[in-house]
This record gives structure tokens, C-alpha cells and sequence, in this order.
């Protein structure tokens, strides 16, 4: 058993996947716009992560845009067959680096096709549903047509499975009375606790949940309390912020992202930890309100 296996697996579609897998954004240039700055070490990272065991990867055709796609293709394709590719739509990029909704059907459709080419796939097994009605958090709103579009390219062969992202519980209803929704892919870590109730419930429905940011994103976690378990583990704040996640729940699947392969080596080291339940209940009481170190 490698590294990644300990971590437990979980059903992501009709697939069971690994639970600590990998986010592709990083891989694209400062502002997940454009080319990366050492793109030899990106394709490098990407081979690492499935030397390790890694057989989920989370992208978007919008980041880069087309950047990290046409670098997973690059370094990866033939894709081995254990590999599940999850990929995004709803939104696109300005030229000022701005994330734009981009909803509307004929929008859907030019994503799924610009997905499909630069992946190099006729199918793309999971597809995210980005909401954008507030581009930074969810926001109340239907997805009814934008989910109707994409149920459509999901009839015509286009999208295998369906997911949403960016999503208020009231919008995961909506979303599970019209379409099977395989995952959510949410703004989730140890400082921002919002979603706990709706994971609780996915969990309970069979569904994963994919938290975006699990170390923090554009601002990394600060924590004295985070700093003092990882020192009393030997392990770093970031192994025991993603190990607190894995432990959280079972349907939780991690994706985080570096476009480094040290910082690969240590997140994937991430699944070898074990928290005692004293450090849960340190961790837990952690939140969003908690002052920076």
C-alpha cells in the first residue's frame, strides 16, 4: 500500500477514486493565467502524482485558460484508465484575469468542446457546474437553465457525470431534483467551516465532497494552534491541515494543488498521518473567526 492508498478511497461517479487526489490550477502561470513559469517541473508534477498512486485530478479549461489542460494532456495522455479527470465550467476568463460567468447554453457548450479538445477526450467523465451569481461565494439563485444546458451535453454523450460548484445547500436540492449530482466542490478548510452541515448531509447520500482551498488558497492558514499539533506530530501545518480534512468525514476528496514537487511530496505525505482524538478536538475548534498568528 503507497502513500495515497492509506488515505482511503470513496465513490466519485461510477468510479472509487483515491481520497487525496490533485488540483491542476496551479500548474498555469501567477494569476492561474497563462503559461507556468517552469513548465518542465509541472509536467515532472504530474507524473509524480500518479508514480505515487494519485488517480483524480481536478482542472478546468479555464484556467490558464487552456494552459493546465493542454499540460495535463503533455504529460499524461494515453490517460491509464484508473485516472479520473474532473473538469469545470460557468465560468471564463477576462483579459484583466477576471473569473466571468458564462452560463448561458451556447457558453456551456463552447467550454465542454474546448474541454473536450485541449484534454484530448470525447468524454469528459465529471463536469462541475460553477455557479457565479457571487464569483468568491455561493449565492442564492436557480440553476435551472444553466443545469438544463448542461444535462443536455450529458444526453449527447459530451459529459458523463454531473457536479456543482461555488453551491448553497438550497441549490444542491435544486440541483438533486433534476440531475444525479455526483460531487460538490465547495470553499472548505480548517478556518472556513461553513459547509459542515451540507457535508454531513452529502456524506449521508453517498456523495463526495471536494473542498477547493483546503489549505486556504490565496491566503494560506495562519494558525497558532494548527502549528502547535503539527509540531507535536513532526509533521508540517499543511500535512495536518489536509490530514484533518481526510479524518473530517469519509466522502471528503482533496485536491490540492502546487505546481512544485516538494510541495507534491508533502501533501501526498499528508495520508501517513494519523491525528489523535486530542488533536481533533484542538483542530475543531478552530474557525473562521480565529485571529492569524
Amino acid at each position: 500500500m503507497n502513500d495515497v492508498e492509506r488515505a482511503g478511497t470513496f465513490m466519485l461517479g461510477d468510479r472509487s477514486v483515491h481520497r487525496l487526489g490533485f488540483g491542476a490550477m496551479q500548474l498555469a502561470g501567477p494569476g492561474v493565467m497563462g503559461p507556468p513559469t517552469d513548465r518542465t517541473e509541472a509536467l515532472a508534477v504530474l507524473k509524480e502524482a500518479l508514480s505515487r498512486g494519485v488517480n483524480h485530478i481536478d482542472t478546468s479549461d479555464a484556467y490558464g485558460p487552456h494552459v493546465t489542460n493542454q499540460i495535463l494532456r503533455e504529460a499524461l495522455y494515453p490517460y491509464p484508465r484508473r485516472l479520473v479527470l474532473v473538469t469545470k465550467v460557468g465560468a471564463t476568463r477576462g483579459p484583466d484575469g477576471s473569473w466571468d460567468p458564462a452560463d448561458s447554453a451556447e457558453a456551456l457548450t463552447q467550454q465542454v468542446e474546448d474541454n473536450l479538445k485541449n484534454l484530448g477526450v470525447e468524454t469528459l467523465e465529471v463536469v462541475n457546474l460553477r455557479v457565479m451569481f457571487d464569483p468568491m461565494q455561493p449565492a442564492e439563485g436557480s440553476i435551472e437553465a444553466p443545469l438544463t444546458a448542461l444535462r443536455e451535453l450529458q444526453r449527447a454523450g459530451k459529459v458523463l457525470h454531473i457536479g456543482l460548484s461555488n453551491v448553497s445547500a438550497r441549490q444542491v436540492a435544486e440541483g438533486r431534483a433534476m440531475a444525479t449530482i455526483v460531487c460538490v466542490q465547495n470553499q472548505y478548510n480548517l478556518t472556513h467551516r461553513d459547509d459542515d452541515a451540507l457535508i454531513d448531509d452529502l456524506a449521508r447520500a453517498g456523495i463526495a465532497y471536494v473542498p477547493f482551498f483546503p489549505l486556504g488558497g490565496f491566503s494560506p492558514i495562519q494558525s497558532t494552534t494548527l502549528s502547535e499539533v503539527a509540531k507535536g506530530l513532526g509533521a508540517t501545518p499543511r500535512q495536518v491541515a489536509l490530514a484533518w480534512l481526510l479524518r473530517r468525514s469519509p466522502n471528503i476528496l482533496l485536491i490540492p494543488g502546487t505546481s512544485r514537487i516538494e510541495h507534491l511530496r508533502e501533501n501526498l505525505d499528508a495520508a501517513t498521518i494519523d491525528l489523535p482524538d486530542d488533536a481533533m478536538r484542538r483542530l475543531n475548534t478552530l474557525g473562521v473567526a480565529e485571529p492569524a498568528s
